[in-house]
């Protein structure tokens, strides 16, 4: 990993469990609140900025509250821009699989907005029995990997990136009326961003791979061009060897780096119960390698 000058260099060493090769830590031994000295909150960013997904099991003294206010140690949290936070909480999405909420496909959060969350905190409340995984990948090996003449080419590329998807490929188990609900309420603003297929991380200084589902298209390609090219690239993302999966418990808290990272949420778990809840942390407008900035170019 290269390091950017302004990169945390913590003063206290973690108990840390790597859990694949390139992505995913397990950290032990640290009980989450928003009550946590400085120099623990300092350790537990540069784990995330060098694993690119952290875990803690166990996590069941935290309530929602707690969740915020450990959140708000690890940056600004901000709400969901289009669906409604959780009764009594500020800025907590929950995502229950019961409801048709199951995010089955790969992506990055909320990329249809220029400035899209810089991390997420994940806290699960009921897991299945058996099956309900999440999987992540690391999108700046994915960019490492690429051959010389294709990241020439995506270090040129820009995306549209929308909030206005196919949501029916991706809840096939999903009722028609759970679909219809979740789309209106989904797209109850419509956005469309631009951003470069490949930005440059703001503390590492790693490339990384800017794609998943809320890619409409390719700048300056045809839809059939885009198409074919955005699953070449986004395949480089997917590949196993970029991959952490994760078994659920409830009480697990998972956080991931959002602008260096994809996730999938593995839908086999059928009627089981499955919720979890999530707080995002506001983040920064991608800088592509020629130094131009995201930007939104619909809101309505």
């Amino acid at each position: 990993m290269s390091n950017a000058a302004h990169a945390v260099q913590p003063t206290i060493a973690l108990d840390i469990h790597p859990v694949a090769g390139r992505i995913g830590a397990e950290i032990r031994g640290v009980t989450l609140s928003g009550h946590l000295d400085a120099a623990t909150v300092e350790a537990i960013q540069a784990a995330l900025i060098q694993h690119k997904v952290i875990f803690f099991r166990g996590q069941t003294q935290l309530d929602d509250q707690g969740q915020e206010a450990f959140a708000k140690l690890l940056g600004s949290p901000v709400a969901h821009p289009t669906v409604p936070v959780r009764d009594g909480t500020e800025y907590l999405l929950e995502l229950d699989g019961a409801e048709g909420r199951r995010a089955n496909s790969w992506h990055t959060d909320v990329t249809f907005v220029d400035a899209y969350p810089k991390a997420s905190i994940l806290r699960s409340v009921v897991a299945p029995a058996a099956g309900g995984d999440t999987v992540w990948a690391n999108t700046a090996s994915a960019y490492d990997d690429l051959p010389d003449e294709l990241k020439l080419l995506a270090d040129k590329l820009w995306a549209v990136h929308s909030n206005e998807y196919d949501y029916a490929s991706a809840r096939p188990s999903a009722s028609v009326e759970q679909l219809e609900h979740y789309r209106k309420v989904f797209t109850s603003t419509l956005y469309e961003t631009e951003h470069p297929v490949v930005r440059v991380h703001p503390i590492s200084g790693e490339r990384t791979l800017l794609l998943g589902h809320f890619v409409k298209r390719l700048k300056g390609l045809s839809q059939h061009d885009s198409a074919h090219l955005f699953a070449v690239l986004q395949s480089h993302v997917t590949r196993l060897e970029n991959t952490v999966r994760w078994r659920w418990q409830a009480g697990d808290v998972a956080i991931w780096d959002n602008r260096a990272t994809q996730h999938y949420a593995v839908d086999d778990y059928a009627t089981q119960p499955r919720i979890v809840r999530r707080v995002t942390l506001a983040g920064e407008v991608p800088v592509g390698i020629d130094g131009q900035r995201s930007r939104t170019i619909k809101k309505v």
